[in-house]
């Protein structure tokens, strides 16, 4: 009996498993499954972007925070944004803003030695830091939440008191000259700093480099007074995020600042280049290297430019987005020339960004890679691109701006950039539409309007006999070309005090 309703139990179980096989077939058959997974179809993505209001709190000295709550984790995170920068450097003084911002951290302050407040911080594992980066600064403290009263002190006596600490400070100047003397061994080194003087020129505060002596001239006085000048609550944005609530958190930090007087007035404002780029071709010789890297392009846009959603289309579809970009199919995909390649066009906040196209490759083959970029600039000005390209990128755009959103840290400090750079309001609300309004038109109007050819600055850096001896097997290629006989050879300058040779 007991076999027999074993039996009858496995023949149920078979025949149960054959129906579901054949259900699954008649789904399959259903759904008509694509061929080839190109011919997939998927809904559009819905994804409405938080808003800035929502979080936004003004403190009681009229500090503006973004306060955005996360309970997963017992974690805070508390990010300030200051209106402060390397622009500020007072003259002889290049690398005095840098050593500020790291020396806050590093250097103790008025209620702790240097190592007693590491220890303070291990103690706590609160992770503090600070910096001053060329247009602004910031500072940071993430702690547990049962810590919060304890790393707040800790991180307002960074912001309030640094110290500065003479042994400190001296480490750091010792670091940073041995560094500066190191800056002509790199040519991704090499490259930026010769591009930024090609772009925005000498004088440009970008380009005015900390050199042996300034550094070695900074002093703790120095150091005091530039953070007396700029480091207190008029010049602060914050970003909050993690395991608090609002209420309390703002309250602890109006606390924090109530006696802080705030002075009156604004920030200076970030100067604007006053030197025109001069096109043509321009190279530094690197003889101990057997590759060449190659940069070219010229001045582009101020942010809020009503064609700015149009051009970083067009660049996208040039050199923007990676392997569907052209420049990276034609130079690397279809020609073997580099390993990567592309370009960006940039909106600059405070005065014209750049737009310019980058690659490396052998020195042989850079001018074949050179005249690649030349002939898919004038290709994307004087043809239209294809509507599957265009919409690639304006599918990737609109589909990733999720991203700037997915934790409470990023929607915090998103906003705070946001309100630091003074973005409109609603930006991100527009922004989809804004990208699915570019048309095909548009992207080749704004490529006529705005990628200049006969401005291109091309720089080059590597060996350069071996750059301008080209390929044997392909002399249709070469900078004697590309430069029409021209070429302007850039010296090494001094590694230590950034002289350069006269000619």
């Amino acid at each position: 009996m007991r076999r027999a309703t074993i039996v009858v139990a496995l023949a149920c179980l078979l025949a149960g498993t054959v129906l579901s096989f054949a259900q699954q077939a008649q789904l399959q058959k259903q759904a008509q499954v694509p061929a080839h997974p190109n011919e997939l179809q998927y809904k559009p993505l819905e994804y409405t972007p938080p808003q800035a209001a929502k979080h936004r709190q003004v403190m009681a000295n009229g500090v503006v925070g973004y306060f955005v709550e996360d309970h997963e984790l017992p974690l805070v995170n508390i990010a300030v944004t200051i209106r402060v920068g390397s622009y500020l450097d007072p003259a002889g003084k290049q690398g005095l803003a840098s050593a500020v911002g790291s020396q806050m951290r590093a250097g103790g302050t008025a209620g702790y030695k240097a190592e007693e407040y590491d220890e303070e911080a291990d103690f706590l594992a609160a992770a503090i830091s600070s910096s001053i980066g060329s247009t602004s600064g910031g500072a940071s403290v993430n702690f547990l939440t049962k810590d919060t009263d304890k790393a707040l002190e800790l991180f307002f006596e960074m912001l309030r008191r640094p110290a500065f600490q003479q042994n400190r400070l001296d480490l750091y100047k010792s670091q940073v000259i041995q560094q500066l003397e190191r800056r002509n061994d790199r040519t991704d080194a090499i490259e930026a700093r010769e591009w930024g003087r090609l772009i925005y020129g000498d004088e440009h505060f970008t380009n005015r480099l900390p050199t042996r002596d300034s550094v070695s001239s900074i002093t703790r006085e120095d150091m005091a007074a530039f953070h007396a000048q700029h480091y207190h609550p008029g010049n602060f944005i914050f970003a909050v995020s993690g395991d608090f609530k609002t209420a309390e958190l703002k309250a602890k930090l109006e606390r924090a600042m109530a006696d802080w007087p705030k002075p009156p007035g604004a920030a200076a404002a970030v100067p604007k280049p006053t030197q025109t780029p001069v096109p043509g071709v321009y190279m530094v010789h690197k003889a101990d290297v057997n590759q060449a890297r190659v940069s070219l392009g010229h001045r582009g846009i101020l942010r809020g430019n009503p064609d700015e959603f149009a051009v970083d289309m067009m660049n996208d579809i040039l050199g923007g987005s990676g392997f569907t970009s052209r420049i990276m199919n034609r130079v690397r995909s279809d020609e073997g020339l580099a390993y990567s390649a592309g370009s960006g066009f940039s909106a600059g906040i405070y005065y014209e960004g750049q737009f310019r196209a980058a690659f490396q490759s052998k020195s042989s083959t850079a001018a074949q890679a050179t005249q690649i970029v030349l002939d898919e600039i004038e290709r994307i000005r004087n043809e239209k691109v294809s509507q599957e390209e265009l919409d690639t990128v304006r599918t990737s755009a609109v589909e990733t701006l999720s991203q700037l959103f997915s934790s409470a840290s990023a929607v915090a400090g998103t906003f705070a950039a946001d309100e630091f750079t003074g973005r409109e309001a609603g930006y991100w609300d527009k922004y989809r539409d804004r990208i699915r309004a570019v048309t095909l038109d548009d992207v080749q109007r704004v490529a006529r309007k705005y990628l200049h050819p006969e401005n291109l600055v091309i720089l080059a850096v590597g060996n350069v006999d071996d750059i301008q001896k080209g390929d044997p097997d392909k002399p249709e290629y070469s900078f004697q070309k590309i430069s029409k006989g021209k070429v302007t050879r850039i010296p090494l300058p001094d590694p230590a005090t950034m002289a350069y040779p006269k000619p």
